[in-house]
C-alpha cells in the first residue's frame, strides 16, 4: 500500500511539474569573460544580459549588447568595441539554447542541480554551437543559474593584429550568473 501512495505522489508531483511550467526572466544577468594571455590579462563584465528562461521546457535565451562590457581600462574598452568586436556593426550577442534533460532540475523544490546547457552563439554576425556546465538554484522559491564555457577568438572572425597578439588569449574563459523573476502572464 505505502508503494501505491508514493507512486501516486511521485505521479502526482510529476504532473504539478508540467502543468505549471513557467517563464522567468531577468534584465540584470551577468556575463564576463577573462582572457589569459602571456603579456596581459583582461577582464571585462556587461552586467545588462536579458535573459528568458521556460522551466517546462528548458529553452533558455541571452541577448546583450556589446558595448555594455565594462573594462578596468578606459583604452580597452575603446579596443573592444572599434577594432575587434566593431559593435556599432554588430551591437548585440544573442545565444539560444536549451537545458539539457531538463527534467532532472526540480524548480519547486530547493537545491543546486548541475546542468549542461546547449545551444547557438551569435558573435558578430556568425552563428557557433557552444556548450556549457552550470548549475541551477533554487532556494526558497528563487532561481538563478550560472555557466562556463571557452570561446575561441579565431571561430567569430575577431582578427587580433600581431603586434597585440601576445596580450590577447586564442581562447576566451565566460562566465554567467543570473538571478530570474517570474514572468508574469497579462491578464
Amino acid at each position: 500500500m505505502k508503494k501505491i501512495i508514493v507512486s501516486l505522489l511521485v505521479l502526482t508531483g510529476m504532473a504539478f511539474t508540467t502543468l505549471s511550467g513557467q517563464k522567468y526572466f531577468t534584465r540584470e544577468g551577468k556575463v564576463s569573460f577573462y582572457s589569459d594571455a602571456p603579456l596581459e590579462k583582461i577582464e571585462a563584465v556587461n552586467h545588462a544580459a536579458t535573459s528568458v528562461l521556460d522551466t517546462e521546457t528548458g529553452k533558455v535565451e541571452f541577448a546583450m549588447l556589446i558595448k555594455a562590457f565594462q573594462f578596468k581600462k578606459e583604452l580597452m574598452q575603446e579596443h573592444f568595441n572599434e577594432n575587434y568586436m566593431e559593435s556599432s556593426v554588430y551591437p548585440k550577442a544573442i545565444f539560444k539554447g536549451k537545458i539539457e534533460q531538463v527534467e532532472a532540475v526540480n524548480f519547486f523544490s530547493d537545491g543546486e542541480y548541475p546542468v549542461v546547457v546547449k545551444g547557438k552563439l551569435t558573435i558578430r554576425g556568425i552563428t557557433k554551437e557552444v556548450e556549457a556546465n552550470g548549475k541551477i538554484v533554487v532556494k526558497e522559491g528563487a532561481i538563478s543559474g550560472t555557466a562556463f564555457f571557452d570561446v575561441a577568438v579565431a571561430d567569430y572572425e575577431i582578427e587580433v593584429p600581431r603586434i597585440v597578439r601576445g596580450k590577447i588569449a586564442k581562447i576566451v574563459r565566460v562566465s554567467v550568473a543570473v538571478d530570474y523573476q517570474a514572468l508574469k502572464k497579462k491578464s
